[in-house]
């Protein structure tokens, strides 16, 4: 597979040769879905907290005696019938992360390049050019490749001037290529990749392609 290089305006400087099996494979939707759940899931906080019977403040003597009075037998004020009283299973601080296998995760990300790359959403950068580290000059070299809207850019070893010129834009992250997931690549609605970030993935996703494709 031949992927055209382009520079800052946009004008091709060269072509890539890319294995099918990195950007040419199979879309399996699927697995696209269980590496952002794993995602997101990894990234909740899991402090929520409600107060149980015995966290809630208040007497835990019984009110009054058990039979005589008329009314309904109670126990303690802290009770969670009563106004005040405590949570019948609240939720309590947990962990909602999962294990997925390494194979899964490759996978994924396999499939979401591929899908964007079949919709048009990726171009390949011979570099990212700013001369110094200026939000402005990042925004105008992204303008100038067409990016818009959601903008996510690969580099296989980002630089400090760039990453600081990009970081005051709002919707524009920059990833290394060893970092991207399956979830990055989905949410962006412009991917801009430089050549060595691609070589970087085609290498490590590649291998476990091949085997695939044997089986």
């Amino acid at each position: 597979m031949q992927i055209d290089v382009v520079n800052a305006q946009k004008e091709k400087v060269a072509s890539l040769e890319i294995g099918d099996a990195v950007f040419g494979g199979v879309v399996k939707r699927e697995l696209i879905w269980q590496s952002v759940v794993h995602e997101q899931a990894e990234a909740r906080r899991g402090t929520h907290a409600t107060k149980n019977r015995a966290a809630v403040s208040g007497t835990g003597k019984k009110p009054w005696r058990q039979k005589g009075t008329g009314r309904a037998r109670v126990g303690e004020a802290r009770n969670p019938l009563w106004r005040k009283g405590g949570t019948v299973f609240g939720p309590q601080p947990r962990d909602y992360g999962f294990h997925l296998p390494k194979k899964m995760e490759r996978g994924a990300l396999r499939s979401a390049l591929t899908a964007r790359f079949r919709d048009g959403a990726i171009t390949v950068v011979d570099e990212l050019g700013v001369s110094e580290a200026k939000t402005k000059q990042a925004a105008a070299f992204l303008k100038g490749l067409g990016a818009g809207g959601k903008t996510l850019v690969i580099d296989a070893a980002p630089g400090d001037d760039f990453a600081r010129a990009v970081r005051n834009l709002a919707r524009v992250k920059l990833v290394p290529s060893s970092q991207v997931t399956a979830r990055d690549v989905m949410d962006a609605q412009t991917i801009v990749a430089t050549r060595a970030a691609v070589e970087r993935l085609a290498e490590a996703l590649g291998r476990t392609g091949r085997k695939e494709q044997e089986r």
